[in-house]
């Protein structure tokens, strides 16, 4: 009685139980000849029985190195590390730098970034310089255009670098170094600004509300008339240019920083005070002001004679 053709292979046993065998052919004198075979049509040591490359191992649609136990302990492991890293990092911040502070300078919107913007570059028919105030204590940069804020600081920043990097380009010096080379420099050089400024409060001994991050926010107002005068050289081509760009933004900003700052640092006078020591303080402050307002025009020249790569 002829029996049906087996149309698959049984693989009910364990494959460890079943013979090696050759994949059948039509000449029997192929078994001796078997790509996938050593030698006499016996299977590779990693072949699967057949000829065919066993599937690799997975489980749950994951690779098998994750399923090793040392893998998955040493995941845990850089989990909890990264984790407890964090806490220190936020922790120590937080001595060093209020969450809640900070997040007031960059409490913006589109609407007080362009009217700040054009404050900058064109503030002399602005006619408040006055904060607001909301239970003693200053409203949001969104509310109150007078208000110092990081943010426009931050972008500015970046993207002078970014144009720092073309105007470098276009004149065939650009180089991932020199352009990291400028960015450290800029830096470097806004932190020394910084420190200079609060050491003259504290030499001068004036006592004043502005804060380090109220000064930072002042001083980093520039990176927008370094940007005009980077844009301008780049679109001109001409170191007149360049020049009365950077006489338009030098005179912008210490009128923008001398209106600014005026109401914080030189108060009005009490009645009833020492005529002599008012004066006498009021000079000082006069100083500090005239400090901080001239040295912003002479950083943008020195923070962008290299970049406009004029001749």
């Amino acid at each position: 009685m002829p029996q049906n053709p087996q149309l698959f292979d049984d693989t009910s046993t364990h494959p460890s139980q079943q013979p090696y065998a050759s994949p059948p052919t039509a000449d029997p004198q192929a078994t001796f000849y078997n790509p996938a075979a050593t030698s006499y049509g016996y299977p590779a040591p990693h072949m699967a029985p057949g000829g065919y490359e066993p599937a690799p191992a997975y489980a749950n649609n994951a690779p098998a190195m994750f399923n090793d136990p040392m893998a998955h302990m040493a995941m845990q492991y850089g989990t909890g590390l990264a984790d407890k890293g964090k806490d220190i990092i936020t922790k120590n911040l937080e001595n060093y730098v209020s969450t809640s502070k900070l997040k007031y300078y960059f409490a913006v919107d589109t609407s007080y970034v362009g009217r700040k913007l054009g404050l900058l570059l064109f503030p002399y028919a602005h006619q408040d310089w006055s904060l607001s105030y909301n239970q003693d204590e200053p409203v949001a940069p969104r509310y109150d255009v007078n208000a110092p804020d990081l943010y426009i600081p931050v972008m500015a920043f970046v993207t002078f670098l970014l144009l720092a990097g073309v105007s470098l380009g276009t004149h065939d010096k650009f180089s991932p170094e020199m352009l990291g080379l400028q960015a450290s420099s800029t830096l470097v050089w806004l932190v020394i600004e910084l420190v200079i400024l609060l050491l003259t409060l504290y030499v001068l001994h004036i006592s004043t509300d502005i804060t380090y991050l109220d000064l930072l926010a002042y001083c980093g107002y520039k990176y927008v008339g370094m940007i005009v005068v980077v844009t301008t050289h780049l679109i001109l081509q001409s170191d007149v240019a360049y020049f009365a760009s950077l006489l338009w933004m030098s005179c912008a900003l210490a009128f923008f920083l001398v209106r600014t700052l005026r109401l914080a640092i030189i108060p009005h006078t009490d009645a009833g005070a020492d005529n002599y020591s008012h004066e006498r303080g009021s000079k000082r402050r006069l100083y500090c002001l005239l400090i901080i307002a001239l040295s912003q025009p002479v950083f943008m020249w020195w923070l962008t004679r290299y970049v406009a790569v004029y001749e």
